[in-house]
C-alpha cells in the first residue's frame, strides 16, 4: 500500500462461497506470517495442495496482502483480519485493516527502492484486485480474486 491516494475501484459482489475461513491477527510481523501459514493449511484442507503453483500464487498474495496491512494499514492495538472464501471456480482473499488514510495504490517500483512492489506482484498474479471502504468501521478491505484452474 502506498501514501498516495486512489477511489476504490468497482467492488463485484461477493460470491456464496462453498468454504470460508476468517480469522484476526495482531497488526506484527508475526501476525502476518501466521496469516499466511494458517492460509496455507485450510487451501491445503480445500483440496488446493502445497506443492502446486495455485498454493504458491494464493499463500503469496495472503503474504503480500497481510504484510501491507502490518506495514501500513496498523494502528496500535488494533488487529488485521483475513477472510478467504473458495467457490468451484475462484478463491477470494480479503484483508482489513482499520487505518483510513493511505490507501492502497500500485506504486511504480525504483530501482533505489527495497519495498513498493507487493501491490505490483498482487496486480499480476491475482485475476481481479481492488479495495474498499471498511463495512463496520474506519479502514480498507483489500481484496485479489484468483480463478482455479480447471480441474482444481
Amino acid at each position: 500500500m502506498n501514501s498516495e491516494t486512489a477511489p476504490p475501484g468497482r467492488v463485484p459482489p461477493p460470491t456464496s462461497p462453498t468454504s470460508h475461513f476468517a480469522m484476526r491477527f495482531s497488526s506484527t510481523p508475526r501476525g502476518a506470517r501466521l496469516a499466511r501459514r494458517l492460509a496455507g493449511q485450510r487451501l491445503d484442507a480445500w483440496g488446493i495442495p502445497y506443492d502446486c503453483d495455485t498454493h504458491h500464487t494464493l499463500t503469496l498474495i495472503v503474504a503480500e496482502l497481510a504484510a501491507n496491512a502490518v506495514g501500513h494499514g496498523r494502528v496500535p492495538g488494533r488487529d488485521f483480519q483475513l477472510s478467504l472464501g473458495r467457490d468451484a471456480r475462484t478463491v477470494r482473499i480479503e484483508v482489513t485493516d482499520t487505518r483510513t488514510e493511505g490507501v492502497p495504490v500500485v506504486a511504480t517500483p525504483t530501482d533505489l527502492r527495497d519495498t513498493g512492489r507487493g501491490l505490483l506482484l498482487v496486480e499480476h498474479l491475482a485475476d481481479l484486485w481492488d479495495w474498499h471502504p471498511r463495512r463496520e468501521g474506519p479502514g480498507k478491505t483489500v481484496w485479489a480474486e484468483c480463478v482455479l484452474p480447471a480441474g482444481g
